[in-house]
C-alpha cells in the first residue's frame, strides 16, 4: 500500500518580503516541522519557506519509510527548491539529491553525514538504534526527549530553542520506526557517490561540534568544487537553533553567491 504523502507546512513570509524563491526544510530526529524557529522566520522574510514533516513524526506519524523512501516522498513533497536538512534530515537531503537531482536546485546540510564507511562499525550502530527503539517503546516520548536532549551533542541548545513541547508532541510507535528505518545505523554510506551531486552545495557546522565540522569538510572534499563550507560562530550540533541568526545570513549571503536560473537574488 502506498504510504500517506508528507505533511508539510508553509513559514508564514514577511509583508516586505521580495524574493519568492522555494526553500523546502528537512528537520532532525524527534523534531518536525514546526522545530526550525528564528532561523525559519529570518529565511521567511526573503523566500517562500515549506517545512516538512518526515516519516514517523509530527503529522507524518503514521508514515514508514527508510532513507532512499523518504527522499522519494520529499520529492513528490517538496518539488523543485533548495533543500536545507538538518541531522537525519541532512541524511535525506544527499538521498535525495543523489536519487532525484531534478528536484534540487541548491542543497544545505546542517551537521550531516553520507553514512558509517566501516561495515561492522555501521552493524553495532543499528544495533544500538535497536537498543535505543525499544527503550523508547518502554519509557514513552516524554522521558526519552529528555534523554535525547541531554545528550553531550545539545549541550549549547537552550530548552525553548529545543523546541520540547513540540518534540514530546511525537508517537513512541512513529519515533522507533525512524531509528530502525533510517537512522546512521542503516543508512548505506553515500561517500563514493558524492561527486555526482551538480548543484551548489552549503555543507554546516557547528563551530563547537568537532565531530560534524570534520565530517563538514569530509562531505565537501567529497562533493567537489561545487561544495562551500562554512561553520557557525558559537553553536554546536544544532547550528541553525543555537545562533539562528548567524545561520540564516551565511545561508542567504550563499545563495546570493549561487543563484539559481531564473531567479533573482
Amino acid at each position: 500500500m502506498e504510504a500517506p504523502p508528507l505533511h508539510a507546512e508553509s513559514i508564514a513570509p514577511s509583508p516586505e518580503a521580495t524574493e519568492r524563491q522555494h526553500v523546502v526544510l528537512l528537520h532532525g530526529f524527534t523534531q518536525s516541522a514546526r522545530c526550525w524557529g528564528p532561523f525559519a522566520l529570518d529565511l521567511a522574510r526573503r523566500f517562500d519557506v515549506l517545512a516538512l514533516d518526515l516519516p514517523g513524526h509530527g503529522r507524518s506519524d503514521e508514515v514508514r519509510a527508510d532513507l532512499d523512501e523518504m527522499a522519494a516522498l520529499v520529492a513528490a513533497t517538496g518539488g523543485p527548491a533548495t533543500y536545507v536538512g538538518y541531522s537525519m534530515g541532512g541524511r535525506a537531503a544527499l538521498h535525495l539529491a543523489l536519487d532525484h537531482p531534478e528536484v534540487v536546485e541548491r542543497l544545505v546540510l546542517i551537521g550531516a553525514t553520507a553514512g558509517i564507511d566501516d561495515a561492522d562499525e555501521r552493524a553495532r550502530r543499528r544495533a544500538s538504534d535497536e537498543v535505543l527503539a525499544e527503550h523508547l517503546e518502554t519509557i514513552g516520548v516524554e522521558r526519552f526527549v529528555d534523554e535525547w536532549l541531554a545528550q553531550p551533542l545539545f549541550a549549547g541548545l537552550h530548552p525553548e530553542a529545543a523546541e520540547v513541547d513540540e518534540r514530546r508532541r511525537n508517537g513512541a510507535a512513529g519515533l522507533a520506526s525512524s531509528l530502525r528505518l533510517a537512522g546512521t545505523g542503516t543508512q548505506r554510506p553515500r561517500w563514493s557517490d558524492l561527486d555526482a551531486i551538480d548543484v551548489p552545495v552549503l555543507v554546516l557546522a557547528g563551530v563547537d561540534d568537532a565531530k560534524f565540522s570534520t565530517l563538514a569538510s569530509r562531505l565537501a572534499r567529497a562533493i567537489g568544487p561545487n561544495a562551500t563550507v562554512a561553520l557557525v560562530p558559537r553553536a554546536g550540533h544544532s547550528a541553525h537553533l543555537e545562533n539562528p541568526a548567524d545561520t540564516a545570513s551565511i545561508v542567504e549571503r550563499w545563495m546570493r553567491a549561487h543563484p539559481v536560473e531564473g531567479h533573482r537574488t
